[in-house]
């Protein structure tokens, strides 16, 4: 592989080219982009279509950089417009996150950023073509070739232009984002990040591209989700004083097996030497530290009880629509009886699979020791009321 695939000022050249305009706006992105950079070219393993695969994404999202900072610019109007009480989905990767976004996703009152407007938000949505945009068929069209590139991934994740999009596709655009270490074998930038970076600035870009999106198809109230804001509620919290929270808990052991196999099957995409139990080693480290932030984030009331509504893993499966009407009725809203049925009929079209476990992946395949880390859990599971599930 040739390393001037992944040269900085090429990648800046191409965007700039792409984009038409040369002002980025705050320089933070440049540190995150390096790291990314040196981890492409030594640590990532790539194969020739992972190298244009990882080097297309930098293009991408620094063209994307230019054209909202440009856009910013001519219309000032954009930042006079708040994102006021967001709620925002927490909790580990596999704990259900992604579903009980896509049922809260479905009520009319509330915002999420579908994965169209994230991947092409130039220009901005229209309130009269929201559901008609053309962008919507090419990012389906988009995703429909990843599928193809990773056979069974929708099983793991699904996908789709209209669905509601995670956090660290917006994040990505300050290249600081937990997206790129499990797409790709980043061991050198997963540790900037989670130990080093300040992701201030990623929650700023964070609130920018918010305003950009609502800036022509307002919001009434966002809905967000991203395991990842576990590891930075500090960050969050800062950005988003009047936050609510919305966290679900899991056996970590469970989600560790289940993490560790979704990012080896996504890992397979760029290259060809995903390993799983090196995965596994790495992901039980960092989804321990996320407990123990987590919970350090209580301790330190970073964001009030009242403010914050918890939700088990093991109750949401087991009665999704009375899962949702607890966190209705903590957060003060109303579920009304059409927004219900529409949460209903998604539902009976995707049933998922009570988590997966023994038919996507196996704990055994993580070669980690379930004793050891049944211990090392025990402190969040007992702070959590955290029930442990049957280790296969």
């Amino acid at each position: 592989m040739s390393n001037d695939r992944f040269n900085r000022d090429r990648l800046v050249a191409e965007a700039i080219a792409q984009a038409g305009t040369e002002e980025f706006g705050e320089p933070t992105w440049q540190e995150g982009l390096d790291v990314l950079l040196d981890g492409y070219k030594n640590e990532a393993r790539l194969h020739e279509l992972g190298v244009e695969i990882a080097a297309g994404d930098v293009v991408n999202q620094l063209a994307m950089r230019l054209g909202m900072t440009a856009w910013r610019g001519d219309h000032p109007e954009i930042t006079k417009v708040g994102v006021e009480h967001p709620i925002v989905i927490v909790g580990q990767p596999r704990t259900g996150t992604t579903i009980l976004y896509d049922l809260l996703a479905l009520d009319p009152a509330l915002r999420a950023p579908r994965t169209w407007e994230v991947d092409r938000p130039l220009p901005p949505p229209e309130t009269a073509t929201y559901t008609t945009d053309p962008r919507i068929a090419e990012v389906d069209a988009t995703l429909a070739m990843a599928d193809a590139l990773i056979p069974g991934f929708t099983t793991f994740h699904p996908m789709g232009a209209g669905l509601a999009q995670e956090c660290v596709r917006i994040t990505a655009g300050d290249f600081r984002s937990m997206i790129f270490p499990i797409q790709f074998r980043l061991p050198t930038y997963n540790q900037w990040l989670l130990h080093e970076a300040d992701l201030a600035p990623a929650y700023r870009w964070h609130r920018r591209f918010l305003q950009h999106l609502q800036s022509r198809h307002p919001a009434q109230q966002w809905l967000l989700k991203s395991p990842a804001h576990l590891w930075h509620l500090d960050a969050l919290a800062h950005e988003y004083p009047d936050a609510l929270i919305v966290q679900t808990h899991r056996d970590p052991l469970k989600v560790i097996a289940s993490t560790s196999a979704l990012a080896t099957h996504l890992q397979h995409m760029a290259s060809d030497q995903p390993d799983i139990v090196e995965i596994a080693a790495a992901y039980a480290e960092d989804i321990f530290l996320g407990l123990d932030r987590g919970i350090d984030a209580r301790s330190r009331g970073v964001i009030s009880a009242d403010r914050i509504v918890d939700v088990q893993f093991s109750a949401f499966v087991a009665d999704p629509i009375a899962t949702v009407r607890h966190i209705y009725g903590a957060l003060g809203r109303d579920l009304d009886d059409s927004t219900e049925q529409a949460m209903r009929v998604f539902l009976a079209k995707n049933p998922g699979d009570g988590g997966g476990g023994g038919t996507r992946y196996r704990f055994a395949d993580t070669g980690l020791d379930p004793l050891a880390l049944r211990e090392r859990a025990t402190a969040y599971q007992d702070y959590f009321d955290v029930p442990s599930e049957p280790i296969v």
